[in-house]
């Protein structure tokens, strides 16, 4: 079965796909854009009122069975969130295909660190294209943090009751991965299921295997078809060693997998991640705008890792009271970086990333877990110039195999780590700048800094040793 899209179906289902296969594909211009009248209002409830009456238009149509499914990656998977906590009658199922489902903490302000980049672009384009009642690049300059606007232009995810098939992929960390895998995990459907991936987004999108996986998904919710998809279990772990190719799939009950042990590993002052904390406290420091600190740990054995991890700091400024930290965790082999891909089609992205606003430190206890800090974000919290905080950074999640011998490094900064430009940058995302300060990094038993994470033995065979 092909897989290829065709000029009616951009990030869409493709109609010469799913019409051979029996399945009506409803493309609609939401209010405001394309050939619809009217102006509309984009993550809004009066949005989904318009796509609550598209379906339940479409389920009553004599050459629909009264069972509708929606499927679509980016906007058109994000928006399948908001309809669905609608509930309308004749909606049966959704297929979304990574949509970040967080407008705060997953679009606008990465871990309250403002995206100038892609929301920028993505927003004066939408002025231009469609006709709204607000412009969210100027809504998102206006408010730096997660207020009720934010609030009511987010969904909520726990009132999803129908089956849902969530695409969640390790490659676009910096717009919809971390969305994804909270769909996934906090939605209230009885049965659903995670399929992840680190490939391109389009291309996986349409290739030929996660077209089957959606028709047999589909199949089975919407037509009852005995297709075996029930008794598979809920996740496809795509586990990757390098680029984009997996070095393994298997499949497991839960996400991250519940057979993992924990790694905790020690930032010492010496550069060296280890199992083992210093005896006695000391400090690394950085200019905010100048080039990162870096630790480096070596993986004793054939390992995976799995899932969102943690960094707990203790950190000071020097004469700021605020700053954004930029973590990424980066692999080596043999000297050489092993790079992964990642968001718009950049194809030199590190294992994983997070960005952290240190005066938006405060936790939300109800959302977050051992290894995945999540914050509030509700007010500023300035630090006092000198005088060390705790503060958790989360790193997204992801699923990498590391090989014995090979390094991790782990690069605490405050200023992004890829270029600009669309050359040698992941373009065209970028974050805004910190203040020109001095940071330290505290260590020792009175304040810990931890990298921590779930990981597995590998399931490879070692060659002989000499």
């Amino acid at each position: 079965m092909s897989g290829s899209a065709n000029s009616h179906s951009w990030e869409a289902p493709d109609p010469a796909i799913w019409t051979a296969h029996g399945y009506v594909v409803v493309n609609a211009d939401l209010r405001g854009g394309g050939t619809s009248e009217g102006i509309g209002s984009m993550f809004t409830t009066a949005e989904a009122e318009d796509y609550f009456d598209l379906i339940e238009w479409v389920g009553t149509q004599p050459w629909c069975t009264g069972r509708v499914g929606l499927d679509g990656v980016s906007y058109l998977a994000l928006s399948q969130y908001r309809v669905a906590e609608l509930r309308p009658p004749h909606l049966a199922a959704l297929c979304v295909w990574e949509g970040f489902s967080d407008f705060y903490r997953d679009f606008a302000y990465p871990g309250g660190v403002r995206e100038d980049g892609f929301s920028r672009l993505w927003s004066a384009v939408t002025a231009r294209r469609t006709r709204m009642t607000e412009n969210l690049r100027t809504e998102i300059l206006r408010r730096p943090d997660r207020d009720d606007w934010y609030t009511a232009h987010t969904p909520t995810l726990e009132r999803i009751q129908v089956p849902m098939l969530v695409c969640a992929s390790f490659s676009d960390h910096n717009l919809h991965s971390r969305g994804s895998f909270e769909a996934f995990r906090r939605a209230g459907s009885a049965r659903k299921w995670l399929y992840t991936h680190r490939d391109g987004k389009w291309s996986h999108y349409y290739g030929a295997e996660a077209t089957r996986e959606r028709i047999r998904f589909f199949d089975h919710v919407l037509r009852d078809a005995d297709n075996g998809w029930d008794s598979c279990p809920a996740v496809r772990l795509a586990v990757h060693a390098e680029g984009a190719r997996p070095a393994d799939i298997t499949y497991v009950d839960d996400w991250p997998p519940s057979e993992t042990k924990t790694a905790v590993l020690h930032l010492n002052t010496d550069g060296q991640l280890t199992a083992d904390p210093e005896t006695t406290g000391g400090q690394r420091s950085f200019r905010s705008r100048r080039a990162a600190l870096a630790w480096t740990w070596t993986a004793p054995e054939d390992i995976d890792i799995l899932g969102p991890s943690t960094l707990r700091l203790h950190v000071a400024l020097a004469d700021a009271d605020d700053m954004n930290l930029f973590v990424v965790l980066r692999k080596f082999r043999d000297g050489r970086e092993v790079c992964f891909e990642g968001s718009y089609g950049f194809n030199a992205d590190v294992v994983t990333k997070g960005w952290q606003r240190l005066a938006h430190r405060t936790l939300d206890p109800a959302l977050s877990t051992p290894l995945q800090p999540v914050h509030t974000h509700h007010e500023a919290e300035p630090l006092t110039p000198g005088v060390p905080v705790a503060v958790d950074v989360a790193l997204l999640p992801h699923a990498t195999r590391i090989h014995r011998g090979e390094q991790l490094r782990l690069e605490i900064g405050g200023r992004w780590a890829f270029a600009r430009d669309p050359l040698r940058g992941q373009f065209p995302g970028w974050y805004r700048q910190s203040p020109n300060t001095t940071c330290s990094i505290h260590t020792g038993p009175d304040q810990p800094a931890t990298l921590t994470f779930a990981w597995r033995p590998a399931e490879v065979e070692h060659p002989e040793k000499p």
